[in-house]
């Protein structure tokens, strides 16, 4: 009999029978499995409104559909587009959105968007079906998915606003955003508050206009230069996001992150950076020395590590690894671009 989970329903007879269904599993994911089964057990018999059941029941469903759909698409990168839903056809931001999604589909990636019409559509428009995923929000007004994603087994369609912007930041490997609304910002800070907090990984963001425009310009120096002075976050912090009306520059920023990075992930308290080539050694005396003010000791190369192995994590990458210490995260992103930029 494998060891009990610590968190099943506190029935053994129950606990029993539901370790025996799921004994086939890999321990490990028997063990997640069980707590999962087990949570939602003991919910049903507890002290729990029906309006929470059915919360937690829709966001599960919900969570599920979506890992299916993504499962197959897992080795693809993919970049996420934010924007209005109102920008019509004929604004420059349209045509600006379209043409991002067309020369990233062409290097291969896919374009994720939020399904709906303005800048969702015009990414699905550029990318082509082939290329599109879409992760679409039940609204009482713009609720319809658009014409180019309709009809594709590759839309998703989400009743809470939470499982779905969970999905967009765990599936994508770049994030680009045009002018927007309350949403788009919504989704701007989500993204800047995970990272900086350190609950997500580091990747591109990227803030685009069409050519001449200025509306993230403007908000990069009025509402984040207002919170640099006032000490709300770090000037480092700006290092997060990209401000530009270039398409081109967008797209070459994107592919400069991931010029030798490819993943991160922490295993025993250190930060392990798997990469595409093995950096100089002379480049990690540098940069530890330079970022000894946010590491715990040198920069170092190393093996995969035993967890890595286990998951199949990409053990045949070259990797280092820093002790970090999980504040300073602007400055970790310096790192990191010295590291795909000399390395």
């Amino acid at each position: 009999m494998p060891r009990r989970p610590p968190r099943l329903t506190g029935d053994e007879t129950l606990d029993d029978a539901l370790i025996a269904f799921l004994d086939e599993l890999d321990p490990i994911d028997r063990r997640i499995a069980l707590e999962t089964l087990g949570t939602a057990l003991t919910m049903a018999r507890g002290n729990v409104a029906r309006l929470d059941r059915k919360i937690v029941n829709t966001a599960l469903k919900e969570m599920r559909q979506a890992f299916s759909v993504f499962a197959p698409l897992r080795s693809r990168l993919k970049v996420t587009l934010f924007g209005s839903a109102r920008t019509a056809k004929h604004d420059p931001t349209y045509a600006t959105a379209r043409e991002l999604a067309a020369q990233m589909a062409a290097k291969d990636w896919m374009v994720v968007t939020g399904a709906g019409p303005g800048i969702m559509e015009a990414g699905h428009e550029g990318a082509g079906g082939d290329h599109s995923i879409g992760v679409n929000i039940q609204l009482p007004f713009e609720a319809e998915p658009n014409p180019f994603i309709a009809a594709d087994p590759k839309l998703i369609n989400f009743k809470y606003f939470f499982t779905r912007k969970l999905i967009f930041i765990k599936e994508s490997d770049a994030f680009v955003l045009l002018p927007g609304g309350f949403g788009t910002m919504d989704e701007a800070f989500e993204l800047l508050t995970l990272i900086q907090t350190g609950k997500s990984d580091l990747h591109p963001i990227i803030m685009l206009d069409a050519p001449g425009g200025s509306f993230w310009r403007t908000w990069e120096e009025t509402f984040i230069g207002m919170l640099i002075k006032n000490g709300m976050i770090d000037h480092e912090d700006r290092s997060f996001f990209h401000v530009t009306d270039d398409v081109a520059d967008a797209v070459a920023q994107i592919e400069r992150f991931y010029r030798v990075y490819h993943s991160g992930r922490y295993v025993e308290g250190r930060l392990v950076l798997r990469l595409k080539r093995v950096p100089p050694r002379a480049l990690l005396e540098r940069l530890s020395e330079e970022f000894a003010d946010i590491l715990d000791g040198p920069i170092e190369s190393v093996e995969a590590t035993e967890a890595e192995r286990r998951d199949d994590d990409v053990p045949d990458l070259p990797r280092i690894a820093l002790r970090f210490d999980r504040t300073h995260t602007g400055r970790l992103r310096a790192l990191l671009d010295r590291v795909n930029d000399e390395g």
